[in-house]
């Protein structure tokens, strides 16, 4: 739906006429910072889309702007905590998470979210990661993998596909890749969804699903690097590399998760993965608490 607002201004030519300009919003500008705006991200990024979806999911939702806040780390994806219009905070590398557990436990009422890249949560922020997910922090960890570190250089880091080729792995990377929803599944996630930026009504709506869950809840999000990863790789322009995820994408609920490795020119399995409910960490402290209080009582 387009936004409209009008303002008031004054004539130079004419001052004692009055002329209303008519000015055209963009449906996401409402929760983000206009005065940030534009923003850094290179032509063809992915990471404006996926943007784009979780604004639409926080309406979908209804959720807040007042209650929300979104924490992010250092790298592309870790600018977007600087664009919205909410409680935000950018922290350093790989702190993301622990920060966000941090205001999570301060003030439950907030509803908190991790939006960074690969990089950032599970190459320096990896320990955080898998621990908050063991823990089950009341988190939504949204992941945006383009599979290298594109702000500095395009190196490779724990997603970059077997083979890929990158400023650190000109030759191919002859390193295995992290499976992400199988590993936010391992340490204890209780909601995994994976999507492309292609697919942004999914997105939307998996967002917005995992906004009503408690519990640690991940989604990635794969997006082209067309200027870093996707130049090295040859996988053309940012459109060709979406017409790929078009050709390539395989919708697969609740699939075995070792069924969900990528690769530079196989199948991409996304869906939801996993949907359980179990006790989130501050449900566990606060029965600790309560039985300590009844044996305190008890002993008087």
């Amino acid at each position: 739906m387009t936004m409209v607002r009008t303002e008031n201004l004054v004539s130079v030519e004419m001052p004692e006429t009055e002329v209303v300009e008519v000015v055209f919003e963009h449906p996401s500008e409402w929760a983000l910072r206009r005065d940030r705006l534009p923003h850094i991200w290179c032509s063809g990024c992915g990471i404006g889309i996926a943007v784009n979806a979780f604004v639409a999911a926080i309406k979908q939702a209804n959720i807040d702007l007042d209650k929300l806040c979104v924490v992010s780390g250092i790298g592309c994806s870790g600018r977007v905590a600087g664009y919205m219009n909410c409680n935000s905070f950018h922290t350093t590398h790989g702190r993301a998470i622990p920060f966000a557990i941090g205001l999570h436990l301060a003030n439950p009422e907030l509803i908190v979210t991790v939006f960074s890249g690969d990089g950032d949560i599970v190459a320096i922020g990896g320990n955080h990661f898998i621990h908050a997910a063991r823990r089950n922090v009341d988190l939504l960890v949204i992941c945006i993998n383009n599979f290298n570190y594109g702000m500095t250089g395009g190196q490779s880091g724990p997603t970059t596909h077997l083979r890929g080729r990158t400023t650190t792995t000109p030759y191919g990377n002859p390193e295995y890749p992290f499976n992400l929803p199988r590993l936010a599944a391992a340490a204890g996630a209780v909601y995994v969804a994976r999507w492309t930026v292609l697919d942004l009504g999914r997105l939307r709506n998996s967002i917005a699903e995992a906004f009503q869950k408690r519990g640690f809840r991940f989604i990635e999000v794969i997006s082209p690097c067309p200027t870093n990863y996707g130049r090295r790789n040859r996988l053309g322009e940012a459109l060709d590399e979406l017409r790929k995820y078009k050709e390539r994408t395989v919708i697969k609920h609740f699939a075995p998760l070792e069924e969900c490795e990528l690769s530079l020119d196989g199948p991409i399995v996304v869906g939801k993965f996993v949907d359980i409910e179990r006790p989130t960490l501050l449900d566990m402290i606060r029965a600790q608490q309560k039985r300590f209080e009844e044996s305190e009582e008890g002993e008087q």
